[in-house]
């Protein structure tokens, strides 16, 4: 039997990563048709993702966050550090319960984030840590395994620095799931969306929910598969 090498043979963990990459893919597919299936649906009041946001942003009492127009399909975000709502070419002049929904879901990370949310301060606490993490864990670990083996300290603080981002992905899950149902009751109390038109928005942002804890469980499973490969090659 030829002795396993990092990177050149076939391992059993590898079909974590497969599940992981699976998972992803159709959390993807599915987000996609969701919004597509809905972003045909007009919302009754015909106003556009643009004018819902500014809306939502004034009931709240904001007024400091300027709703701008980005590139791009469902690129959508809010960013805390100049307080702009940034919304995408299908969300930003649509008028569907979909594009809605997505307005109403950025909102609500601008609300949590005027109210001092604790999950959002935490994760905005964990970005640098989090980038720095996945920008060296692979490299850290390559270079262990190629000048001290799987168990040397390289690829210990490989998988620790990876752990800080998965870690990341699971702080950001409150976080989201917050967002959306803020996102369903503001458009409900301010009447942008019917009784009729919820239920749709709700899909919506369900299925963009559902991204992220596939996001989040890919990572785990990658890191469960660190583990277990360095683990037993550190007691070799």
């Amino acid at each position: 039997m030829m002795p396993y090498r990092y990177g050149y043979y076939w391992d059993p963990t590898y079909i974590l990563v497969l599940i992981g990459a699976v998972v992803s893919l159709i959390a993807s597919a599915r987000v996609k048709s969701t919004y597509k299936k809905y972003s045909k649906v007009r919302s009754m009041t015909n106003m556009t993702g643009a004018q819902a946001a500014q809306r939502i942003l004034n009931h709240a009492g904001i007024y400091d966050v300027r709703v701008q127009h980005v590139a791009g399909s469902l690129t959508d975000h809010y960013n805390p550090k100049n307080k702009t709502l940034n919304l995408s070419d299908s969300v930003y002049g649509s008028a569907s319960v979909a594009a809605i929904g997505v307005a109403a879901h950025e909102c609500g990370h601008a609300i949590q984030h005027q109210q001092g949310y604790g999950p959002l301060n935490i994760r905005s606490a964990l970005v640098p840590v989090a980038n720095f993490g996945s920008a060296a864990a692979w490299p850290l670990i390559i270079l262990g395994i190629m000048f001290g083996g799987a168990g040397s300290l390289l690829c210990q603080a490989g998988i620790i620095f990876f752990s800080a981002a998965v870690l990341f992905q699971l702080v950001t899950l409150p976080v989201e799931f917050n967002a959306s149902s803020r996102a369903v009751r503001i458009v409900g109390d301010t009447g942008i969306l019917s009784s009729q038109e919820l239920p749709y928005t709700k899909k919506v942002l369900k299925a963009a929910a559902f991204t992220y804890v596939a996001g989040a469980a890919a990572a785990i499973l990658q890191l469960l598969r660190l583990l277990i490969l360095f683990s037993g090659k550190s007691r070799d």
